[in-house]
């Protein structure tokens, strides 16, 4: 095993190979952070005869390699007549649903592997999938792209069950049904699963998780579809030239499922954009539950007799909304006492729990809106966590010392209950987003129709963004500067001289201290204050 950070004490970002090194310590190597020489290295032990296992730290990073992956893993065998193969297997990390990835942290990119002859494409949704997956892809004789959905990094779950090879191009039927077949992988499987749970035993749905992407499972989707007579392809991947799409073209291909066809196939899909920072962004982009939902619900809603289908949703139509169940009473909630929890927040990328250094705020105190409650302490710094609602505190759940994981809570706020407004009963799902809006005389559509998405982001979280300045700051350095400086520093300390990263940290505390500007915060009523003392962080 060859990868960046993946022996002890760290054990990988996600601390999957924990304790390898010291077990296996002639087979587990740190590499270089230079994906072409990882995957370069792999290559070369592969053809040799041996069966590497390499870790790219996320497989955003894979780009500084793609020439050995395309130019040399993928075609060996081909290109050879058969008399060399490349049994190598290379995992990493993908996906989004765990904020602040973004751009090099987040990516869902499964096509772009599949368009190449010659690589195996797999992609995990359950922890027995993934050993089973894991030992077929060791054992075979060609290269994987074996991409791990990082949010399961975060939902642990024991399997007391041995671990059995899980074949290239067998998808897994989740559940059996007769009025829609669903189709999902990787992180989307979770998210169809919560849909399903919320559409209740109304729609008969026939779900399978795809789980190999190159080979895939063509014969169970296609008499999945034959029976049910619907389609749905739930994907994180950019819409365009996609997994999803692939599915429904193969499918729509066939002569005798296109005759027997009662709805369009649907794909429910990531954009054409980017993921953001911010995780309102994020989870704006991605499909979630509500979409799905809603997606299911147009499927069914389409005629069956094939003359009425076009006609089912036309430009000046109006969609039958009973049959949609968006005709439901409303309630509202009377004033009550809520409790609120207090829950450790996501702190970032592979950080999974954290220490209780200190408990700020007593029983019975009052709780002003962002106070401090509690501090925790990770391997990088230590947070404090505030409060997004006013009320009283409430009874601890942990101590001092304890060490909590991500979503664990720690104690509670009783707030006043207030009128919250109108809640939509179960039957009133937002449902309108699987209805094409309103088109308007000149062919536009009306922009009146939205759908609701939850907030990702705490309101306290939600109000301290409201007064940053949203910018990108890029200052080209001069590297010459930098490379004398740290030259000189080589020469007088040795190798105790800092590095570039800490020279530009220095850099900028200088600058905080010489040029005022730099220690100044906007707050929440317009003012702006200067600090003399700053918590700074810095990334590598």
């Amino acid at each position: 095993i060859f990868g960046e950070d993946i022996e002890d004490p760290k054990g990988g970002v996600f601390r999957l190979t924990q304790k390898l090194s010291t077990e296996f310590p002639k087979q587990v190597f740190n590499s270089p952070l230079a994906e072409s020489t990882i995957l370069g290295v792999g290559c070369g032990l592969a053809a040799y005869g041996k069966r590497p296992v390499f870790e790219l730290q996320f497989i955003d990073f894979i780009y500084p390699g793609f020439n050995q992956l395309v130019t040399n893993i993928s075609n060996l065998r081909w290109r050879s007549f058969g008399n060399w193969n490349c049994p190598l297997v290379i995992y990493a990390p993908y996906g989004a649903y765990l904020p602040g990835g973004s751009l090099w942290h987040s990516q869902a990119n499964e096509s772009m592997f599949a368009h190449y002859p010659g690589l195996n494409v797999v992609i995990p949704s359950t922890p027995e999938d993934a050993a089973g997956l894991l030992w077929t892809a060791m054992h075979g004789e060609d290269p994987v792209i074996f991409l791990i959905p990082k949010h399961m990094f975060w939902a642990e779950r024991e399997s007391k069950e041995p671990v059995r090879p899980v074949a290239f191009g067998q998808a897994r039927k989740v559940q059996s049904g007769s009025d829609l077949t669903l189709v999902a992988w990787g992180n989307t499987v979770e998210k169809s699963l919560e849909a399903l749970a919320k559409i209740d035993h109304d729609i008969s749905v026939e779900m399978f998780d795809l789980r190999s992407i190159v080979p895939w499972d063509k014969s169970a989707i296609e008499e999945s579809v034959l029976k049910t007579r619907r389609l749905l392809v739930v994907q994180e991947d950019t819409e365009n030239c996609s997994v999803g799409q692939m599915i429904i073209s193969h499918v729509t291909s066939q002569p005798d499922l296109w005759s027997e066809m009662a709805s369009p196939p649907i794909l429910v899909s990531k954009g054409n954009v980017m993921i953001g920072y911010n995780a309102i962004y994020e989870y704006a982009a991605l499909p979630d539950v509500e979409r799905i939902v809603a997606a299911i619900q147009k499927s069914i809603a389409t005629k069956q007799e094939r003359k009425e289908v076009g006609a089912a949703f036309g430009s000046n139509a109006e969609p039958n909304k009973q049959a949609l169940g968006t005709s439901a009473s409303t309630t509202v909630d009377m004033p009550k006492q809520n409790t609120q929890p207090i829950t450790v927040p996501i702190m970032g990328e592979g950080i999974r729990n954290a220490k209780i250094v200190s408990l700020l705020k007593n029983p019975g105190d009052a709780i002003a809106l962002d106070d401090d409650l509690c501090e925790v302490e990770t391997d990088k710094a230590v947070y404090p966590i505030q409060s997004s609602f006013a009320g009283t505190m409430g009874e601890w759940k942990t101590k001092v010392g304890d060490t909590v994981d991500i979503g664990q809570e720690l104690g509670a706020i009783l707030t006043d209950g207030v009128a919250t407004g109108p809640k939509h009963s179960k039957a009133t799902s937002p449902v309108e987003a699987a209805v094409p809006a309103a088109t308007s005389p000149d062919g536009r559509r009306d922009a009146r129709h939205h759908r609701q998405i939850e907030p990702a982001l705490s309101p306290t979280i939600t109000r301290k963004l409201s007064r940053v300045i949203p910018a990108n700051l890029q200052i080209d350095a001069r590297w010459e500067a930098i490379r004398k400086t740290r030259d000189a520093a080589k020469k007088k300390n040795g190798k105790n001289a800092p590095s570039p990263s800490v020279m530009i940290a220095w850099a900028v505390i200088r600058a905080m201290e010489n040029h005022p500007p730099f220690r100044r915060l906007i707050l929440e009523d317009e003012s702006i204050v200067e600090n003399k003392n700053f918590d700074l962080g810095i990334a590598v």
